[in-house]
């Protein structure tokens, strides 16, 4: 008896350590970058013009990869030798109290080998150290364990660009701009502008046109470009903070579509000689400053003077020392809208010649023009898009890049020689490359990941395409899950001919004789592509999760969204949300034709665009969706900002039967099923007006709706109450749609 019970004991802890499982909520929600993440290498850099790399274990351990071993690895530094070099080197550090009078010290509050690292030269890196009141930048040797000051700066400062010379540093505090040099007794404020609508030194235009920064260090880090943003001229918007006993509002600038825009200028100063120079873009006082360029002799300073109404660029030149306009290199028009996303890059080799990207043949490519303005030849052409600019070799002979050639779904690295013209795909494994680029342009260090392979590691020769050293095959870190099956399909779109592709995730296990209910999770808009070559099809885990409840979850890009070039994506233009719909319903035709769908129980869920998208479906196909929900949607762009809505609307006051059309305020009256709209009560990006006004509009309809608010929250949810976020919307297909 005994016997036997051992023995059905043993079989049950087998089964048990072998049963497939589910996924949990945190863990479809947090997992994929942490408990699922597979092997890789984190921050990693190439050790100056060498061809060794370094990366980060655990952030406490700096690893490096030497060519002389054939790329074998050794510990290089440690978090415990960082601390050792830090110890009595400067007061601040070893006897520093916080503002609120704690204590700090360098075993406490230094938990983390310094992953924000560059290495400045072969043997010397850059490292950033927050202590107590300051910001320290040091000049740190690994190999030595030598440590010495850069220069440092406040610790309540923003937006940090350090001189290319590595001599000093801008930052901002609140609206005005500071610099710090290799003396710290020489920090001192470029301005003092009291009214906080003038602000210097920060991102402008809302950050489109891939504006991500406001100062621009010179070559040789004699001059500090940097925006002035008048922006008194634009409303206060309040966002309601909640928190405190009375209800306190912060007032932000948000010029909405059709109203008073900022007016930006560009300044350059001289900290030698603490001179400033407003350079004299002339033109209407609302138009864009883009693509802000420093000439390799400091003499000249390059800007895309985008109109309002981003249908017309001129790449201007000006002298950089009295701000004076010299030409317009070149001008690019379009009946819809031109949006310029990079600054140029100059030949060190041949500095009066320069790398543009530009989409004016419908794709976005690259060009090689001379200073005054003359295109010397197209090097990149085709029907697919240039994604990234990566560099070039030690001699300019070959320029690098990403871009979907061959494959629309992946990202490749390729390689075109400027004499020649010849474009080299040098990567060929089928998936989404990424990767760094040695100092001298002669090895790549590719990450690749696809449906199939979760992540690999190589060394490629960028001339030859080969092989020079496999690092990293990871192994699939989902083995025990019991995971939903993933497929690529292609659909045509609503004009019969261009081909859209999407992913269907399916229930493991799958009964195909029964039927599942199918939620559409869309996006749709510009500047995103949902479906790729990546593993999971580049979906998140909560659909996988979604599909483990037992739902069919499906995602197609349709016309409007990114990676297919701008025919494809201007097709919105004026009436957004309308080609997008019909794109999406082939989908939900496609869906309907499978055996194992059940076509009475659609859902539909995205955010932003994709909260748009999913509310504009709900009320227009309410006879297909019967449960949707929609996170920080747009519900009229009249309520929108004026950088991107103007881009794919144009104004109100121009475009008025296309912001009635397209507004789900006004069609609230057509809501049919079950609706849970979410918003983040501190959203600046989609402000909370939109859906308050859908909501209202649903009232006076007599239409019930389901409304969610994350009080703290701004445009999306994350952290640990993303989880919260997700455990609702799951619940609420789970309680309407199953």
């Amino acid at each position: 008896m005994k016997y036997y019970l051992s023995l059905l004991f043993l079989l049950i802890s087998v089964g048990l350590l072998t049963a497939q499982k589910n996924f949990t909520i945190a863990q479809a929600t947090l997992g994929q970058n942490k408990e699922f993440a597979p092997k890789t290498y984190s921050f990693v850099k190439w050790r100056g013009n060498t061809h060794d790399f370094t990366y980060l274990v655990g952030y406490d351990t700096l690893m490096i990869a030497e060519e002389k071993t054939g790329w074998g690895f050794r510990p290089l530094s440690d978090l415990s030798k960082f601390k050792m070099a830090l110890n009595g080197f400067i007061v601040e550090l070893t006897n520093g109290i916080f503002g609120d009078g704690k204590e700090w010290s360098i075993e406490k509050n230094i938990p983390y080998f310094p992953y924000n690292y560059e290495w400045i030269s072969d043997t010397i890196m850059k490292v950033d150290v927050a202590g107590p009141k300051l910001n320290h930048v040091f000049a740190f040797s690994p190999f030595s364990n030598r440590i010495t000051e850069l220069f440092n700066y406040d610790l309540s400062s923003s937006n940090p660009s350090y001189s290319p010379t590595n001599g000093g540093v801008a930052y901002t505090i609140e609206n005005n701009l500071f610099y710090s040099g290799n003396d710290g007794t020489r920090t001192y404020s470029i301005t003092n502008d009291q009214d906080k609508g003038i602000v210097n030194g920060s991102s402008v235009h809302r950050q489109e046109f891939g504006i991500d920064k406001g100062i621009f260090f010179s070559p040789k880090g004699n001059y500090i470009a940097y925006y002035r943003k008048d922006e008194t001229m634009v409303a206060d918007y309040p966002l309601v903070n909640t928190a405190s006993r009375i209800a306190s509002a912060k007032n932000i600038k948000y010029p909405m579509t059709g109203e008073k825009s900022e007016e930006v200028t560009l300044v350059i100063f001289s900290p030698k000689g603490r001179q400033y120079t407003t350079v004299k873009t002339a033109g209407p006082a609302e138009q864009y400053l883009t693509s802000v360029t420093w000439d390799p002799s400091e003499k000249y300073i390059y800007i895309g003077v985008l109109n309002r109404d981003q249908n017309h660029l001129q790449f201007n030149k000006y002298d950089a020392t009295n701000g004076n306009f010299v030409q317009t290199l070149f001008e690019e028009k379009h009946d819809k809208y031109v949006e310029p996303l990079n600054p140029l890059t100059f030949l060190s080799s041949q500095p009066n010649q320069f790398i543009y990207q530009s989409a004016r043949s419908g794709y976005n490519h690259l060009y090689l023009y001379d200073t005054n303005g003359k295109m010397i030849k197209q090097l990149t052409g085709g029907n697919w898009i240039v994604t990234d600019l990566i560099g070039m070799d030690t001699k300019e002979q070959n320029v690098y890049f990403m871009s979907n050639m061959d494959e629309v779904l992946g990202r490749h690295l390729c390689m075109v020689n400027i004499k020649s013209g010849k474009i080299t795909r040098i990567t060929k494994t089928p998936g989404t490359h990424s990767g760094i680029l040695s100092q001298d342009g002669s090895l790549w260090l590719d990450f690749v990941n696809s449906t199939d392979i979760i992540n690999t590691i190589t060394l490629i020769q960028t001339k030859t395409g080969k092989l020079a050293a496999p690092l990293v095959t990871a192994t699939n870190t989902y083995s025990g899950i019991d995971m939903p099956k993933l497929e690529m399909v292609t659909l045509a779109a609503a004009d019969g001919k261009t081909p859209l592709y999407g992913r269907l995730i399916t229930p493991p296990n799958m009964d195909p004789t029964k039927k599942y209910p199918v939620i559409v999770y869309v996006y749709g808009g510009p500047h995103a592509q949902l479906v790729t070559n990546r593993w999971l099809g580049g979906a998140s885990l909560f659909e996988y999760y979604m599909a483990q409840q037992g739902f069919i979850m499906f995602t197609m890009d349709n016309r409007g969204s990114s990676g297919r070039g701008m025919e494809f994506e201007n097709v919105i233009h004026r009436q957004l949300g309308q080609n997008e719909m019909a794109d999406q319903m082939k989908g939900v035709e496609f869906l309907k034709s499978l055996s194992y769908v059940d076509g009475d129980r659609m859902g539909v869920y995205g955010w932003s665009f994709g909260g748009f998208m999913s509310t504009s479906l709900m009320l227009n196909h309410g006879d297909v969706f019967k449960v949707g929900v929609a996170g920080g949607p747009v519900c009229d762009w009249k309520y929108y900002e004026i950088m991107y809505g103007e881009r794919y609307m144009d104004t109100p006051q121009d475009n008025k039967d296309g912001y009635e059309k397209t507004s789900v305020i006004n069609k609230a009256g057509q809501l049919k099923g079950r609706l849970l709209v979410i918003h983040g009560a501190q959203d600046d990006v989609v402000v909370m007006q939109n859906s308050m006004e859908f909501i209202n509009a649903c009232i006076k309809k007599g239409k019930q709706v389901d409304y969610f608010l994350y009080p703290d929250h701004p445009h999306n949810v994350r952290g640990k109450d993303r989880v919260h976020l997700n455990t609702k919307i799951a619940d609420y297909f789970i309680t309407h749609l199953k």
